[in-house]
């Protein structure tokens, strides 16, 4: 696992330990990021059940201001921090221990807007759908901005979540990922 693109090109990221976390492959970041935007000019990332911390330092990679990773998991938050420091990102990172919807609840009321949100939540825990309502219902995207939800290809999340209109999905072997913009009618 590497970044693939932008200023941490070629920087090889280092995986959590045991099999808990299945890191977004390199040959579906590398499609995801042609679809969503190769480069970017600034705007603020937040990347949840970030495991590895992969795709929000890949955007940083490629031209994001700051990114937010979220992770319960005490190997997982490690793993960002090493990976943030091997990439040089840092110190325009910020990385939280805790369970999402807690997360989601302080993001709020700091008032952050994001152009990107990475939501890859545990396949079996079921939590795609309400952890997308969330972020619909709280408006945590900037104008334009997007959510990208990774999940079992055989799951067909909803078209629409709240004010969140589904509007591509890619597939990548048994993962997928559906890509959400708020309604431009709400």
């Amino acid at each position: 696992m590497r970044v693939i693109a932008g200023s941490a090109r070629g920087i090889r990221l280092k995986t959590v330990p045991g099999n808990r976390v299945r890191p977004t492959l390199d040959r579906a970041k590398e499609t995801l990021f042609q679809v969503i935007g190769p480069y970017f000019d600034g705007g603020w990332v937040l990347d949840l059940f970030a495991g590895t911390g992969s795709l929000g330092i890949e955007a940083l990679s490629r031209g994001c201001d700051r990114a937010v990773f979220v992770d319960r998991s005490r190997a997982s938050v490690q793993t960002i921090r090493d990976n943030l420091q091997k990439t040089g990102f840092i110190e325009r990172s910020e990385v939280h221990r805790e369970d999402v919807r807690s997360a989601l609840r302080k993001l709020v009321r700091r008032g952050i807007r994001f152009r990107l949100v990475f939501l890859d939540p545990p396949y079996r825990e079921n939590l795609l759908v309400p952890v997308l309502k969330k972020v619909a219902e709280i408006s945590l995207l900037r104008e334009n901005g997007i959510v990208i939800a990774e999940h079992d290809f055989r799951l067909s999340p909803p078209d629409r979540v709240a004010t969140l209109v589904a509007y591509r999905r890619l597939t990548f072997g048994e993962a997928a990922i559906t890509l959400y913009a708020p309604d431009a009618d709400e």
